[in-house]
């Protein structure tokens, strides 16, 4: 199982083992990541779980769909890593995966 690090706005770091097909959201969920508020509960419709993907990562994560690239025009500092979490399905290849959660209040 990958193992995925969180950082939280305040710079608090959040280990978890993730199972293979969940998403980055509901792995930060599990852990009690705080920032992650998912509001919509990961129908892509709030970016409430919106966060930072390395450009290291950048390949590996892959990029938005026409529809998350749409909401996250919603979300708080959108960068070139901009990602929402429920979008994105974790995989084998994503062990050691840093991601950084957005200010999403």
């Amino acid at each position: 199982m990958p193992k995925i690090t969180f950082i939280d706005v305040d710079g608090t770091s959040y280990e978890a083992t993730v199972d293979a097909g969940l998403s980055l959201m509901e792995a930060a969920i599990n852990v009690g990541v705080p920032g992650v508020l998912a509001i919509c509960g990961g129908s892509c419709a709030c970016s409430t779980c919106h966060a930072y993907i390395d450009d290291a990562w950048a390949t590996v994560v892959g990029g938005p769909n026409d529809i998350e690239d749409a909401t996250l025009d919603l979300a708080n500092d959108r960068r070139s890593g901009s990602r929402l979490t429920c979008q994105v399905a974790v995989t084998a290849a994503m062990d050691g995966l840093v991601v950084h959660v957005a200010k999403n209040d």
